[in-house]
């Protein structure tokens, strides 16, 4: 099936994200999605390149926010880094959830 051509795509992504917005569950994951992204931009910049190049931000819900890291290494550098992280939140208004890190698992092929 060959790709959509841009504007065919823009007219495809309309509905969609119509009907996203009308789904209220859908709705709060794209909400939870959006401030996932935002926490991370807050963080990332405090962040050594090569471990920020090593991780990215995972899912976000009532108990903890995650970041995901690619390996064990980075996963142990970003847990340490923990009360950085944390104050960069706290110093955008972010009190919680904690922060919890996980190695993120690996596509299969």
């Amino acid at each position: 099936m060959p790709a959509p051509t841009p504007d065919r795509a823009r007219r495809l992504a309309a509905p969609v994200a119509r009907a996203l917005e009308d789904n209220a569950t859908l709705a709060s994951l794209l909400a939870r999605l959006a401030q996932s992204r935002e926490r991370w931009e807050a963080v990332v910049g405090g962040l050594p390149a090569a471990l920020a190049a090593a991780a990215r931000p995972g899912p976000l819900d009532e108990t903890a926010w995650v970041i995901l890291a690619e390996h064990a290494a980075a996963a142990a550098k970003l847990r340490q880094c923990l009360p950085e992280l944390e104050a960069a939140l706290a110093a955008r208004g972010w009190q919680g959830p904690p922060v919890k890190i996980k190695v993120s698992p690996r596509a299969l092929s």
